[in-house]
């Protein structure tokens, strides 16, 4: 079994050597994850979920999406919906005008939140750029990692950002991963998978959200801060009263 020091030093040679091509083992790592979880399913699939004291319901096909959040707040009912065409959000079923950035940055809410959400189908969007990192053992299991990183046309605002997966090698459930970012000022985090929900032939699941002391920790260094126990608990991922429809 490779450790994680050497599987991210030959990760260089693996780059190299698929950058021109599809990397054939991550893409048949992340079919199979995608199936394990929904599969095609996935395309007609609409999921809806509270998480965080808010209502979302969530559709994505290869053509189309839908991503809406509805909650109650002072000003009173509030509804978001971004898709195709944009972002709107009403209050009390009247329109509301937005300055650019808040746009943004309620755009950025609520698609983080069906990102997560449709993982890993999510995987395979054109803008998704996928390296085997070869293997590696957590918590007794044995894990293939592939990262993600994503091209800047097609990949959104935050096209910088990276992730690695870790999928069960026998049954290619996602069961952990990592990711930086950089907005609200960045920083790193790292996801283990502690529930899964079976709900109409797809497999959701519920996370336990770590960060390190240090936010520019490199995404590579996650796993083995993990192992050493050096990862702070800082919050848990759980959707609640989960309904899949099509």
């Amino acid at each position: 079994m490779r450790t994680l020091l050497s599987i991210f030093a030959i990760s260089i040679f693996i780059s190299s050597c698929v950058q021109q091509g599809v990397d054939k083992e991550a893409q048949r790592i992340v079919d199979q994850s995608i199936k394990a979880h929904g599969g095609a399913l996935y395309q007609e699939a609409l999921i809806s979920f509270d998480f965080r004291e808010r209502h979302y319901s969530i559709f994505k096909s290869p053509s189309k999406y839908e991503y809406i959040r509805e909650f109650t707040d002072s000003t009173g009912f509030v509804r978001d919906v971004l898709n195709n065409d944009g972002f709107q959000r009403t209050v009390n079923d009247t329109p509301v005008d937005l300055p650019e950035d808040r746009i943004r940055a309620f755009s950025n809410s609520v698609n983080s939140v069906a990102y997560f959400a449709f993982l890993p189908y999510g995987l395979n969007d054109a803008a998704v750029i996928k390296t085997y990192l070869g293997e590696t053992e957590l918590e007794g299991n044995s894990y293939h990692i592939v990262k993600v990183t994503f091209r800047q046309e097609g990949g959104g605002e935050d096209y910088d950002d990276e992730f690695l997966y870790w999928f069960h090698k026998e049954k290619y459930t996602m069961d952990y991963m990592a990711y930086s970012y950089h907005t609200d000022g960045g920083g790193v985090r790292f996801r283990k998978a502690i529930k899964q929900h079976q709900v109409n032939g797809l497999l959701l699941l519920d996370f336990e959200n770590y960060k390190p002391e240090d936010k520019n920790t490199s995404v590579d260094k996650m796993e083995g801060l993990y192992k050493e126990g050096k990862l702070e608990l800082l919050s848990e991922i759980r959707m609640e009263n989960i309904k899949v429809s099509f």
